[in-house]
């Protein structure tokens, strides 16, 4: 059977889908869309994390905008994915939540006709982060849309929204790319070579820009080693509380390098924005805004190092997942083949349903550290003691 639906199913990803990684139905979904097909005024986007729920988003902003429903070359595509766009809003946030008052200022901003002809656009990358408040204020402005303005809400699942929200949203729903596609992805992209980009493609477990950061930046693929490496030693409780340390080391390590210099240019901005280098004195004004800028980089620095030892807690699952995979006998690559010899031993010293259980423990420290604001230190340390292996006599190569 051939039709336009098929052609448009099987054509390949390009203009501004190219970096949608194996997602050809969702691709499809949205070519369709912006060629004013099933448009409408909300959308939600969903997909795990590194599936490219933003990069989606904003691509078909790019379509929506495009006189030719996303070529990748013309002004408003090249401005759309530029973020510089009029009529293109995108809200992000590196703290733990969107307050009401943001979404508010969002809302009536929304409710203005474009400076375009075509639609104004306003994407909300994390959804999922909206506060009780700032969700119902943004239910309101999709109950009653302004005729050309279009919501794009991204979020991990559709259960991460209130179900208000979504029944009034069209849902597209992202998958996890397979490796092989993220790694020709990488070659093609970035020329990596096809064996590291193989690897980070594994290592990676389908999440798009953690495989590019594999890929470019060998201290990011030294410390993903050295957590994915824990579990062999995990052989006694002084190991394991090693071990936790370490893992928020690392992490600490990785969340400064990202936000320390941030932070930086934030200050040597409000410094210029209040004339505190050119006057040598500090106005009445720069106090507040001083401290209201070191609140929000406090917030940013706590969700990082969240983000980061949530990053490593999937990184460990994924060793014991191939533990179970090889106790049950699996031939298919592994995610760490590069510690098959230390995946095999973890094999050999426990059962399929142990791994099983201290997979259980690592979504447990999740759930404690995202959801009940324990502590990273002490939801690791935690875990890694439910992780411990008590080995047979004599068996140990794993650990060495």
């Amino acid at each position: 059977m051939s039709g336009t639906s098929d052609t448009l199913d099987a054509a390949p990803a390009v203009g501004v889908w190219a970096e949608l990684v194996g997602q050809r139905a969702a691709v499809h979904t949205l070519r369709t869309a912006a060629t004013g097909h099933g448009m409408t005024h909300a959308w939600l986007v969903t997909g795990p994390p590194g599936s490219g729920r933003s990069n989606a988003a904003i691509a078909f902003a790019a379509a929506l905008q495009c006189e030719q429903a996303g070529c990748g070359e013309c002004q408003a595509c090249r401005t759309v994915l530029a973020g510089t766009h009029p009529d293109l809003k995108v809200v992000r946030t590196a703290v733990l939540s969107i307050g009401v008052q943001g979404m508010r200022d969002l809302v009536l901003s929304a409710s203005l006709a474009p400076v375009g002809r075509r639609w104004q656009i306003i994407v909300v990358e994390d959804a999922d982060r909206l506060t009780d408040q700032a969700a119902n204020a943004l239910l309101k402005a999709i109950e009653e849309p302004a005729p050309r303005t279009v919501w794009m809400l991204c979020a991990p699942t559709s259960e991460d929204v209130l179900p208000t929200i979504r029944s009034r949203c069209r849902h597209v729903n992202l998958t996890t790319p397979a490796a092989d596609d993220v790694a020709a992805f990488l070659v093609r992209k970035d020329a990596v070579d096809p064996a590291l980009a193989a690897h980070a493609a594994r290592a990676s477990q389908g999440h798009i820009g953690r495989a590019r950061a594999l890929a470019r930046d060998p201290e990011t693929r030294t410390r993903r080693h050295r957590v994915v490496s824990m579990p062999a030693r995990l052989t006694s409780l002084g190991a394991c509380l090693q071990a936790a340390t370490d893992l928020v080391s690392v992490a600490q390590e990785e969340a400064a390098g990202i936000t320390v210099a941030l932070d930086a240019r934030e200050r040597e901005d409000l410094d210029a924005a209040y004339g505190v280098v050119e006057r040598g004195r500090r106005p009445r004004e720069y106090a507040p805004a001083l401290a209201a800028l070191e609140r929000t980089q406090k917030q940013r620095a706590k969700r990082q190092v969240l983000d980061v030892v949530d990053r490593g807690l999937m990184d460990l699952t994924s060793v014991y997942r191939d533990a179970v995979g090889l106790g049950l006998g699996a031939t298919t690559a592994l995610v760490n083949e590069d510690l098959r010899e230390q995946i095999a031993w973890l094999a050999e010293v426990s059962t399929p349903e142990e791994h099983l259980r201290r997979i259980g423990a690592i979504f447990t420290a999740r759930e404690q550290m995202l959801e009940f604001n324990v502590p990273p230190a002490l939801a690791c340390e935690s875990m890694m003691v439910a992780l411990q292996i008590a080995p047979s006599p004599g068996a140990g190569r794993g650990a060495r």
